[in-house]
């Protein structure tokens, strides 16, 4: 799409201000988009994309500035005024009915009806519901249950419920965040035929591939405020890291390290783990695999097969059936969390507001949870307060924890510097193990960048280091061996020279990978 095409755009936003009390959620924001265009929105979490993409919607309205729709000022008063001007909105948490089948969900609230309106039409509502599906390609049945459906079946029914309404601008708020990399290639096509039909397509995303692989033209958004809008030709991922942090930005790579024999034993082994929740459901089956000094194992697979329960049972938080936890050739198998912590083993986990933090509680106690004794902060058996304070200090300078001060309550930051006070106090005790799961999730790209470096820079002193993470890009760039989960088992490990999303994808939805080698 040619920048020209903006000229007479079916979409353009002009000085957008919104603020919540005295927040100011959106400074000055203008966005002009052409009619049969995809338009990548990328920024920072707390850019304000949300907060534009509902004001679109209708859910809140501008303190200042003007939407044209088709050349036309508008107040967009609600969601239904929205439907009215053709936007619609496909959001990040579906909102279908699972007991409902298909068409039932597509037409929900207003199903055709015969009889004078007594009573639905449920074969007209059938007949439409195909003729939408076969218009846009998509493979669904209008008589399937959508409990029956894949996470990326039920995203198209949220899709074809809005093109019901006759939207012709498609919001799609963070559409792949909980799709398989098979699913997210069927959806970016699904996008290009939106596309192709004359549907003009509003992309919400920070995974900067997306936006390489289906955007036209890109506008980043950064505290509020339009930095610019670019054609998407001959863009870099980095270039359009850079606007939305504003400065140069790390992009983690995969790391040349040496071949596994040259590493030594392996340091952390887990053989045979099996563990069963509260109704005797297996939850992990035979989970067997070993990290050595410096390695990183990336676990991937869709969420929900395992992961967590894996996390859960190797940092004694969870109690297994079966199987053995060795650190170091010694068995840790029936220990506490607290005595694996001791030898040597630290956990960021993918919780980090339920289980990483105390949010009442300051920066400096949360930093000094599990440091007492290596930071020294503890006289006569008393906790020292000056010494608890410079501990605090240094790690918040080291950490780069924004905002914060020693006395700092913890609920008072932002998620990327929360997380930085989770790595921080995991980090501080020089773990010969760690194990993260979902390090970056909620964290914007400069946060996330800082975590990369540190993950990789606790490999490089010689930290064994489990990597759980639902971001592909993120498995790929800083694993040294992948392994994909699969309903409670680990069902194949491959070196990462030999990994691709394809190879993955197919093993995360229950392929083979030598079918993609």
């Amino acid at each position: 799409m040619d920048a020209s095409t903006a000229g007479h755009p079916i979409l353009h936003l002009q000085g957008i201000r919104k603020t919540f009390g005295s927040k100011v959620a959106i400074e000055s924001i203008d966005l002009a988009v052409a009619a049969g265009e995809v338009h990548a929105i990328c920024g920072e979490n707390g850019a304000g994309k949300s907060t534009l993409m509902n004001i679109l919607a209708g859910i809140h309205q501008p303190d200042a500035g003007t939407i044209s729709v088709r050349g036309r000022t508008v107040d967009i008063s609600g969601p239904a005024e929205a439907a009215r001007l053709g936007i619609g909105m496909v959001h990040q948490h579906f909102t279908l009915v699972p007991s409902m089948t298909v068409a039932e969900n597509i037409f929900l609230g207003r199903q055709p009806r015969r009889w004078g309106g007594l009573v639905a039409d449920r074969a007209a509502m059938r007949r439409a519901a195909a003729d939408l599906i076969g218009r846009y390609g998509f493979e669904l049945r209008p008589d399937q249950r959508v409990r029956e459906l894949t996470v990326g079946q039920r995203q198209r029914v949220e899709i074809i419920k809005a093109l019901a309404f006759d939207a012709e601008i498609l919001i799609l708020d963070e559409p792949t965040a909980v799709l398989t990399p098979t699913e997210v290639d069927d959806l970016m096509k699904v996008i290009e035929v939106l596309r192709d039909r004359g549907r003009t397509v509003l992309f919400i995303t920070h995974k900067l591939r997306e936006v390489k692989a289906v955007a036209d033209r890109v506008t980043v958004i950064r505290h509020g405020r339009s930095v610019g809008t670019r054609d998407n030709a001959g863009l870099s991922e980095s270039e359009i890291a850079d606007l939305m942090v504003g400065r140069a930005v790390f992009l983690a790579e995969r790391k040349q390290v040496p071949p596994r024999t040259d590493r030594g034993d392996d340091y952390l082994t887990v053989a045979g783990l099996t563990s069963v929740d509260g109704t005797g459901r297996a939850v992990l089956q035979d989970v067997t695999f070993g990290i050595r000094p410096g390695e990183v194992l990336g676990i991937a697979g869709v969420e929900g097969n395992g992961q967590t329960e894996l996390a859960e049972a190797l940092t004694g938080l969870r109690p297994v059936a079966s199987g053995r936890v060795a650190l170091d050739g010694t068995d840790v198998t029936g220990w506490p969390a607290g005595r694996r912590r001791g030898a040597g083993m630290a956990f960021i986990p993918e919780d980090r507001l339920d289980r990483g933090l105390s949010r009442t509680m300051s920066v400096a106690e949360n930093l000094a949870a599990s440091n007492y004794t290596r930071g020294r902060l503890v006289r006569r058996g008393l906790i020292s307060q000056a010494a608890l304070r410079r501990f605090a200090a240094e790690q918040i300078r080291r950490y780069d924890i924004r905002g914060a001060a020693p006395e700092t309550p913890v609920g008072t930051l932002s998620g990327g510097n929360m997380q930085k006070v989770v790595l921080a106090r995991e980090l501080a005790r020089e773990p010969r193990v760690l194990v993260v799961a979902q390090p970056t999730r909620g964290v914007d790209i400069g946060a996330s960048e800082f975590v990369h470096r540190q993950i990789l820079a606790a490999a490089e002193r010689g930290c064994a280091v489990l990597l759980i993470s639902s971001e592909l890009s993120e498995v790929l760039a800083l694993s040294d061996r992948i392994g994909v989960m699969l309903r409670g088992r680990l069902v194949d490990v491959l070196d990462a020279a030999d990994a691709t999303e394809t190879r993955l994808g197919l093993l995360m939805s229950g392929g083979r990978a030598e079918v993609a080698a």
